[in-house]
């Protein structure tokens, strides 16, 4: 039959058809949100060169080279003027007076169905631009990253869609954002499927791979086709002998990003004890931060100047081991004192530091056998920042597109992997969810919850409850209570509004307690009145607990004025969870 209706169709009708299909319809919104999200993350860079031009009279990522001739008070003073302005933007600006980041978009995701604010996202974008503008040691991919996911979460609730594709959506923002910003198509894909949407099932897939697509061309058609950093020469792997001095670095990549992520921390609990408003903090942490800049002026800024130098091979042994020192620091602080912005640059500068001092040293050992210092730069950037991230598949890729070489690959997957699990078995967290746990959030089990939460009960209420009035006598309540198949009547007043609940139990306690007084009483002296009640908004995650901590079958749901709807029985509600939950899995399957 459906073979003879599909030849029934005509042209037209079939045509129709294909555009009305779920993922025809996603994938012209993905190239939507892939444009938008890519000019937006090019405008975010623009937004640094004007601050950059206004503060230090340069644009652009050579920071040491810019500064070099400006007087030391300004190189002292532009952090700590530019960090009172963050402050005083991000207190009166940004929800609860703190910058957003990608923590807020995993958070979203997991349990908020993907809701995000574009006003909060473009004004934590200005706050990241501005902070990095005037100096401050912080990566520029995390403000582009939450940026690209208000987009499409904005465009996603304009249609009011579902929340697979809400989450989707999501996703295709982030993608479009990291393509754009490090010209790396693959990367950008993985990272917001590993990092954001949680799965890697077709349904999303595709769309995804589409908004990374579009942000790339838009990159390639601005800036050219050039990865973000240049190799100075070709790198090959001397020897697999070499495999046990990888994975060392993967050790040693690790013990960084975990002294990384702890002095952060450190860092921000410091500030917090002091007794100061919140916007003066930066202007402490840029005047910690301008006093470093005078001696090494490669930690102001994203520091790309210095990775390029570090894989250029131009740095002596003694200046990386102090830039490692030094740039975490200035981050710590950076990030503590409350400037806005990410930690990914950070890390790739950790990263390239820490692989080009080991590769020194491995290299004086074993010259035979290296593959060059730069080959082991390229290693630790892909191990430290993979650790940090929490995010080891897309950071390989990520790495990989942004040297453009094939050799290294292997090794930066052992370097990567490695330091990925011994941060996870120390540390127990990334970066990311580290700092969600600090602000009370749990996401174990965030998207299943997210979905549960999603589902209202008020399609589940029955209707058909036996209700009696305040003021009706027990011989009343006996025979309405007989006639009901719940075994439970319900006390309302004259305007409707629940009042309490009655069983056969609460019956038979009053009527042996007004035989034994000679009192009539009435169903509300009988009634219990604080039973565990839901309102008609409440949510199948809302419903469970309250069926797990009454034992109640029956649980009465009432509206916001306290009129009582119907009841809820929890064979409903199980089987909207397992709904739910069969959804979940179908989604990360890609039958959806």
């Amino acid at each position: 039959m459906s073979e003879d209706k599909g030849a029934r169709l005509s042209p037209l009708q079939q045509i129709r058809q294909f555009i009305q299909n779920e993922q025809v319809i996603l994938s012209s919104l993905a190239v939507i949100i892939g444009a938008a999200a890519g000019l937006a993350a090019m405008a975010f860079r623009h937004f640094i060169d004007l601050v950059q031009m206004f503060f230090y009279g340069f644009q652009g990522e050579k920071v040491s080279v810019g500064i070099s001739g400006l007087p030391w008070w300004q190189i002292v003073l532009v952090p700590v003027i530019g960090g009172g302005i963050v402050g005083l933007f991000i207190r009166y600006f940004l929800p609860d007076g703190k910058p957003q980041g990608v923590p807020h978009v995993i958070e979203a995701t997991a349990l908020k169905g993907g809701r995000m604010s574009l006003k909060i996202g473009v004004r934590a974008a200005i706050a990241s631009a501005f902070s990095i503008g005037v100096g401050a040691s912080v990566g520029r991919e995390g403000p582009v990253v939450h940026l690209g996911a208000s987009i499409g979460a904005w465009l996603s609730k304009r249609l009011h869609l579902g929340y697979s594709l809400f989450r989707t959506l999501l996703g295709c923002g982030v993608a479009a954002a990291i393509a754009t910003s490090f010209n790396a198509p693959i990367a950008g894909v993985f990272f917001a499927l590993e990092v954001v949407v949680g799965h890697y099932a077709l349904s999303a897939f595709a769309p995804i791979v589409i908004a990374s697509v579009v942000g790339t061309i838009i990159s390639r058609i601005y800036y050219g086709d050039f990865p973000a950093f240049i190799l100075p020469k070709a790198m090959s792997l001397s020897s697999f002998w070499e495999f046990p001095a990888f994975a060392i670095l993967g050790i040693i990549s690790a013990l960084a990003a975990i002294a990384f992520m702890w002095s952060v921390i450190f860092a921000e609990d410091t500030f917090k004890k002091l007794n100061i408003p919140f916007w003066c903090k930066p202007m402490i942490g840029g005047l910690a931060l301008g006093v470093m800049a005078l001696v090494f002026p490669q930690v102001l800024g994203v520091g790309y100047e210095a990775t390029d130098a570090a894989l250029s091979e131009l740095y002596p042994l003694w200046l990386l081991l102090a830039l490692i020192v030094v740039k975490t620091i200035a981050t710590a602080v950076s990030l503590g004192s409350g400037f806005s912005g990410g930690v990914f640059s950070p890390s790739i500068f950790l990263g390239a530091m820490v692989g080009g001092a080991y590769g020194i040293v491995a290299t004086s050992i074993f010259p035979e056998l290296s593959s060059g210092t730069g080959a082991y730069t390229v290693i630790g950037m892909g191990a430290v920042a993979g650790a940090v991230l929490g995010a080891p598949v897309s950071t390989i890729l990520m790495i990989f597109e942004l040297t453009n070489d094939y050799a290294l690959t292997i090794a930066v997957m052992i370097a990567t992997s490695l330091s990925s699990v011994i941060t996870q078995q120390v540390h127990g967290r990334s970066f990311f969810m580290w700092q969600l746990e600090r602000r009370g959030v749990e996401i174990r089990g965030g998207r299943e919850a997210s979905l549960m939460r999603s589902i209202t009960i008020s399609h589940m209420v029955h209707c058909e409850v036996s209700t009696v009035d305040t003021t009706a006598d027990l011989q009343h309540v006996r025979e309405e209570i007989r006639k009901t198949r719940l075994g439970q009547i319900f006390v309302i007043d004259e305007e409707e509004r629940l009042k309490g609940s009655i069983t056969f139990i609460e019956l038979a306690d009053g009527l042996d307690l007004q035989e034994e007084k000679g009192v009539a009483l009435t169903a509300l002296d009988i009634a219990r009145t604080k039973a565990v009640q839901l309102e008609e908004d409440s949510n199948i995650e809302q419903a469970l607990q309250a069926h797990g901590a009454s034992g109640e079958v029956y649980i009465p749901v009432i509206d916001e004025e306290g009129i009582l709807k119907g009841v809820l029985h929890e064979h409903d509600v199980a089987l909207a969870y397992k709904k739910a939950m069969e959804q979940a899995r179908a989604e990360e399957r890609g039958d959806m």
